[in-house]
């Protein structure tokens, strides 16, 4: 799983124009899954995410995770983030899961995270064309791939 997490001011999600899913303070996290991605991964990657400490203190320093300020999150499925480039100009998908391994793995994955969060995940429309919005605080963007644990 490759998660890409912005902190956010806010942020929001539109199908056919429709706002489905909206944060204030808090992460958007666009998650990637692979076909080799499982229960392992995702207990790692959501407590890396619900800990993680990018968030100001009282003296300005980032000491405070998403749990710590009671933040929001808006999880976004995105198989591109496994496009590889390697060869001519169009992307190749192919490590990407397919849709009948990753919509279980990513409600496997919002379950998860609502546990260790002790609150709501909001979500976009998996496969969907979505239109996200979203204020990008700092900015702060952080990549976690579970593939580099190590």
């Amino acid at each position: 799983m490759r998660a890409v997490i912005q902190r956010v001011s806010e942020a929001s999600v539109k199908v056919e124009g429709n706002v489905i899913g909206e944060i204030g303070w808090g992460f958007l996290v666009l998650l990637g899954i692979e076909n080799e991605d499982g229960p392992q991964d995702i207990q790692w990657l959501s407590k890396k995410i619900a800990n993680l400490r990018v968030f100001s203190d009282e003296e300005g320093l980032m000491n405070k995770s998403l749990k710590d300020i009671e933040g929001g999150v808006l999880l976004i499925s995105q198989f591109t983030l496994h496009a590889s480039t390697k060869k001519g100009n169009r992307p190749s998908f192919i490590r990407a899961a397919k849709p009948d391994v990753a919509i279980p793995l990513y409600g496997r994955f919002q379950k998860q995270l609502e546990l260790d969060m002790g609150k709501e995940v909001k979500t976009g429309e998996f496969g969907a064309d979505m239109k996200v919005s979203l204020v990008n605080d700092g900015p702060v963007t952080i990549v976690i791939d579970t593939k580099d644990k190590q």
